[in-house]
C-alpha cells in the first residue's frame, strides 16, 4: 500500500495528477446528495471532487494523508471561489462521528489494506451517515489489473462488486455495477478501465 511519501511525491508537482475536473460517476450520482448537504470526501487527494461539490452548494470536508494534496486542493478551491475544510489524517485516525454526514464520497480511494479491513470501514461509514444520507463509491475492480490504465497494482486494494454488495443492505442500494468505462483523469487514469460502483442510501 502506498505511503505518505508516495502520495506527497505524486501530488508534489505543479500539474494536478488526476486533473481538476470531477469524476464522471460522481457527477452522474450527485443528484442523490441532499441539498446543501454536509459532505465528506475521503482519500480526496488534490481536491477535484470536493471542490466540485462545494461549487454545487454543499458544505464539504475532505480527508487525506498527503500535505501536498491538501495544498493543491486548497489552491484549487481558492481558484474556484469556494471553501473546503481539509483534514490531514489517515482515515483510521479520523473521527467520522455518528449521523454526521449527508453524503460520504470515495472515488478511487484506498480505504483499507484488504477486503477484511474494509468491512469495518464500511460499517463506520454507514454509522457516520445521517438517515437518508448517501455513500457514493467508485473503485477499481480486480479486472483492472488487465488494463494498465491506472489504479493500484496490489490485488488486495481492488474491490469487487460482491464485496460492496455484501457490506450494505441490498434494499438500500440505489446503484451497483461492475463495468468497463472510459476514465480520463489527468495522466494517471488514462483510458478504458474496469470499475466497481455503488450508491447506498441509509434508511430513514
Amino acid at each position: 500500500m502506498e505511503t505518505v511519501e508516495f502520495w506527497n511525491a505524486r501530488f508534489g508537482t505543479e500539474a494536478y495528477a488526476y486533473g481538476t475536473a470531477p469524476n464522471d460517476f460522481l457527477q452522474q450520482m450527485a443528484e442523490h446528495i441532499p441539498t446543501r448537504g454536509r459532505v465528506l470526501c475521503i482519500a480526496e487527494g488534490e481536491g477535484r471532487n470536493a471542490v466540485y461539490l462545494a461549487q454545487q452548494g454543499h458544505r464539504v470536508s475532505a480527508v487525506d494523508i498527503s500535505a501536498a494534496g491538501q495544498k493543491k486542493a486548497e489552491r484549487l478551491a481558492r481558484e474556484k471561489g469556494v471553501v473546503i475544510d481539509y483534514h490531514l489524517s489517515d482515515l483510521d485516525q479520523f473521527d467520522l462521528g455518528e449521523g454526521r454526514w449527508d453524503a460520504i464520497i470515495s472515488i478511487f480511494g484506498y480505504i483499507g489494506r484488504d477486503a477484511v479491513a474494509r468491512q469495518s470501514v464500511y460499517s463506520e461509514l454507514q454509522k457516520a451517515l445521517t438517515p437518508g444520507g448517501v455513500l457514493i463509491v467508485e473503485a477499481y475492480h480486480p479486472e483492472q489489473l488487465n488494463y494498465n490504465t491506472g489504479g493500484p497494482k496490489e490485488s488486495d486494494l481492488l474491490i469487487t462488486l460482491d464485496e460492496l454488495r455484501g457490506a450494505f443492505d441490498k434494499d438500500a442500494v440505489l446503484h451497483a455495477a461492475a463495468c468497463e468505462r472510459n476514465v480520463i483523469e489527468g495522466v494517471h487514469h488514462t483510458g478504458p478501465a474496469f470499475v466497481t460502483q455503488l450508491v447506498y442510501q441509509k434508511p430513514m
